[in-house]
C-alpha cells in the first residue's frame, strides 16, 4: 500500500508539473506581446506570478504586466544603490543569519530599530527592494523563498509606522509573489496589536498563512521560541534565540563574521558576545 501511495504521489506531482509548464507557455506568448521586455523574464519568475494567483493565465499575466511596469519606473537603474536609502540603512536594523533546513536564507528584522525620517515611506520602499535583491542574490541554485525573523523586542510606538508596514506589505504580495517563505514574530509587546489590527486586514490568505507568532520562555539567559508553524500538527521551524546578539554594520546586511554561526548547535558564545545560531527543523 506504502509503494503505491508514493507512487501516486509521484504521479500526482509530475501532472502538476505538465500543468504548470503548459500554462507557462501560454503566459509567456500573451505576456510577450503586451510587452517585448517579458522575453527577458525566465520561466521561474513566471511560475511564481502563476501560483500568486492559483495557475490562472489571466490573472496572473495582469499582475506580472503590472510588476514590469512598476519595476521600470521604480528601479530605472535595474538595481538600488546604498546611497538611494542611507537612512534606511543607518538604523542597522537588518541582517543576513544563516539558512533554514530547506535552504531558505533567513532575515532578521531588529523592529526597536526602525524610525521614520526625512526619506519617507519612498527611501523605505527602496529599502526592502534593496534588501530582496541582496537576499535573491545570495538564494542557492533551485531556492526561491526566504524566511524572516521579525524581532520586536523593545518596539514602542516611536517605532510604529503603519505607512511603512503597509507599503512592505504591497511589494511581497504585488510584486514579489511567492518569495516570502515564513515570517516569525518573536517578542512582539501587547501594545504592537493595536498596529497589528490595522495592517491585518490588508494581508491576503496566502500571506497569513506564512506568518507565525512564537510563544517563547525565559532559561537562565536564553530565549526559547517555539514557532507555532505547524503543517499537519508537525512543528515546521523551531529556534533558539539569545537574548542579545551583536552585530556590526554592514551594508550588505551580512553580520559581522566575530558573530559566530553554528549549523549544528542550538546555542554558542563568541568572545564578542552572544549570537543567534541557525539551528532550525522544517
Amino acid at each position: 500500500m506504502e509503494n503505491h501511495s508514493n507512487k501516486t504521489q509521484v504521479e500526482d506531482h509530475q501532472e502538476s508539473n505538465e500543468v504548470e509548464k503548459t500554462k507557462i507557455c501560454l503566459m509567456r506568448t500573451f505576456v510577450e506581446t503586451q510587452d517585448p521586455s517579458s522575453k527577458e523574464v525566465d520561466d521561474l519568475t513566471l511560475r511564481r506570478f502563476l501560483r500568486a494567483r492559483d495557475l490562472d493565465v489571466e490573472k496572473a499575466s495582469g499582475m506580472f504586466l503590472k510588476y514590469l511596469k512598476w519595476r521600470r519606473n521604480f528601479v530605472p537603474n535595474g538595481s538600488i544603490s546604498p546611497t538611494q536609502v542611507c537612512n534606511e540603512i543607518k538604523q542597522n536594523k537588518m541582517f543576513l543569519q544563516g539558512s533554514d533546513k530547506k535552504g531558505r536564507p533567513i532575515s532578521v528584522l531588529f523592529a526597536a530599530r526602525h524610525f521614520q525620517h526625512k526619506g519617507g515611506v519612498e527611501e523605505f520602499k527602496r529599502y526592502i527592494v534593496y534588501i530582496f535583491e541582496k537576499i535573491f542574490a545570495r538564494m542557492p541554485p533551485g531556492q526561491e523563498k526566504f524566511d524572516v525573523i521579525a524581532d520586536l523586542q523593545g518596539w514602542g510606538y516611536a517605532n510604529c509606522d503603519i505607512r511603512a508596514y503597509l507599503a512592505a506589505l504591497s511589494l511581497v504580495q504585488d510584486y514579489y509573489p511567492e518569495r516570502l517563505g515564513k515570517v516569525f514574530i518573536v517578542h512582539a509587546p501587547y501594545i504592537f496589536m493595536t498596529a497589528w489590527k490595522i495592517v491585518y486586514p490588508f494581508i491576503d490568505n496566502k500571506t497569513k498563512k506564512k506568518v507565525c507568532t512564537a510563544s517563547y520562555k525565559w532559561e537562565a539567559k536564553c530565549s526559547m521560541f517555539n514557532l507555532k508553524g505547524r503543517r499537519d500538527g508537525t512543528l515546521v521551524l523551531g529556534i533558539i534565540i539569545r537574548v542579545r546578539a551583536v552585530y556590526e554594520h554592514q551594508t550588505d546586511l551580512t553580520p559581522v563574521t566575530t558573530v559566530a554561526t553554528k549549523q549544528k548547535s542550538l546555542m554558542g558564545h563568541s568572545h564578542e558576545g552572544c549570537f543567534i545560531s541557525t539551528e532550525l527543523f522544517g
